[in-house]
């Protein structure tokens, strides 16, 4: 082992980890832990009111410790956390996607990131870089920029591009490739089953364009792809995270994990544990939040990272290099921020909307609007993607109703409570609202049961799309707020 102070070690052990926290303001143990050497921390939803506030935590932050990274996990879509209780005003990536204009992404992803960098954050953990080649994917989704790897590459490199320019680092992920897969690793182990030749031709392809871009961070996806590495999940695995990532595609900037605490690994192996097999493996940095967002967690990790350290297991010198990583990813920030001056665009919500119109996707494109009178609209709440923040709003009736006085409506979880519905919708247009329905067995014969009754039902699917049930069918390819008000103006012909 290096020759290093207790000090050093813990210094360099605080500096690897990006904890999360409860509250509105940093915690008292947060602030200490910065003196101590804490080299960034991440925020959730929970910890977001407004901008303004916001703008006073991070500036908390930065009062402890100038050059902490401040991060978070904004892709600006149906995973948003600073809009998400109002709804993301941007479309998702599966929308710009759809769109396919790259001059589009790029512009989209540079409002963002000034949009973040104005109330103070400096790492987003975006963009999503997986190719959703599972429909039945159940955590990427509508995340992802589509199903083929082309199409994913060059927007995966034109949302990084926009997001850098604007003085904001991005972070493509999950590598190596979430998307050909039926699991969520919230919960348990997914297999990627491809061999070498398919994941060159598949999952890597949007990573390699990341670092062509000059993404300055990749995260770690959390499941096992045997054709790389048998037996170690790849936030785990010398093989992926080094051999892989750094050796052979030669990405030199910082490794973050995904949350340390999910199940897919944590279960196995404990995240103190998983955390010094991460660190040892590549990692630079440690990602912890989730219900694990505390003083006691944080603890826990810095001080098993340095036993580690003490009794040979990590090698001092991987913790010197990946604390030596975050430090450069601070100062690239550092000077990002003062390179991009270009304040956020009070135009840019016009941006967004204008962008979710161009995503919609008619069946009947010759279909006459607006909807002759104030509609009924049965939403399908189906479960919602782990990744999503549980008050973030979806739907049609909302915005539907500010446009069409009258609108009503009704969410149903089940099918229990739709004869009612459809009941309640006679005399008036229905509208069916779904969100992945080929996922949802019982989504799916609801929506036939609806039809059966009310053919004229127009169908919004504002997920990924399947083949169309119904005469009249709308792809939003995505629930955020700026998707719902699209297709609210389209029915109410606007």
């Amino acid at each position: 082992m290096d020759a290093s102070t207790g000090d050093d070690l813990v210094s360099m052990a605080n500096a690897v980890l990006q904890p999360g926290f409860v509250g509105k303001e940093p915690p008292p143990w947060v602030r200490r832990r910065l003196a101590e050497g804490l080299g960034g921390v991440v925020l959730f939803a929970r910890n977001v009111v407004d901008r303004d506030q916001v703008a006073e935590l991070t500036a908390a932050l930065r009062a402890e410790r100038p050059d902490v990274i401040v991060a978070i996990d904004e892709e600006a879509g149906d995973v948003t956390r600073i809009d998400a209780h109002n709804g993301s005003p941007w479309p998702g990536n599966l929308a710009l996607g759809a769109v396919d204009d790259t001059a589009l992404t790029r512009e989209v992803a540079c409002h963002i990131g000034r949009d973040l960098a104005s109330v103070g954050i400096t790492f987003d953990y975006a963009p999503d870089a997986d190719v959703n080649s599972d429909p039945n994917n159940p955590v990427i989704g509508s995340r992802a920029f589509g199903a083929e790897p082309e199409r994913v590459a060059r927007h995966t490199a034109a949302w990084i591009t926009g997001l850098q320019e604007a003085g904001v680092a991005a972070c493509a992920k999950h590598f190596p490739g979430h998307g050909n897969t039926s699991v969520d690793s919230h919960l348990d182990v997914p297999i990627i089953k491809a061999g070498r030749a398919e994941l060159d031709a598949t999952e890597l392809v949007p990573f390699r364009a990341a670092i062509t871009a000059g993404v300055q961070a990749v995260m770690s996806a959390h499941l096992r792809v045997p054709a790389l590495d048998p037996d170690l999940p790849a936030t785990l695995s010398g093989r992926i995270m080094t051999g892989l990532l750094r050796d052979e595609l030669g990405f030199q900037g910082l490794i973050v994990t995904d949350g340390i605490e999910m199940r897919a690994i944590s279960d196995r192996f404990g995240f103190a544990h998983a955390t010094v097999l991460a660190l040892a493996a590549g990692a630079d940095a440690i990602c912890v939040g989730g219900d694990h967002a505390d003083e006691d967690t944080a603890n826990l990790l810095r001080d098993a990272i340095v036993a580690a350290v003490r009794s040979g297991e990590l090698p001092e010198s991987r913790l010197a290099d990946a604390a030596a990583r975050v430090a450069r990813l601070a100062a690239w920030s550092a000077a990002a921020r003062a390179g991009a001056t270009a304040p956020p665009d009070p135009q840019a919500a016009a941006l967004g909307l204008s962008a979710a119109r161009r995503a919609l996707r008619i069946t009947a494109p010759d279909a006459a609007f607006p909807l002759a009178g104030p509609a009924y609209v049965i939403e399908f709440q189906p479960e919602l993607n782990f990744a999503i923040a549980p008050e973030t709003p979806w739907g049609l009736l909302a915005p539907l109703a500010e446009l069409v006085p009258g609108t009503s409506g009704v969410r149903l979880s089940s099918e229990n409570g739709l004869p009612d519905a459809l009941q309640a919708s006679l005399g008036r247009p229905l509208l069916l609202v779904v969100r992945d329905p080929h996922r949802y067995p019982w989504i799916t014969d609801a929506l036939r049961a609806s039809l059966a009754v009310r053919p004229d039902a127009v169908v919004v699917e504002m997920g990924v799309p399947a083949a169309p049930l119904g005469d009249l069918h709308i792809a939003t390819f995505g629930a955020t707020a700026a998707s719902g008000r699209a297709v609210a103006e389209l029915l109410a012909g606007r």
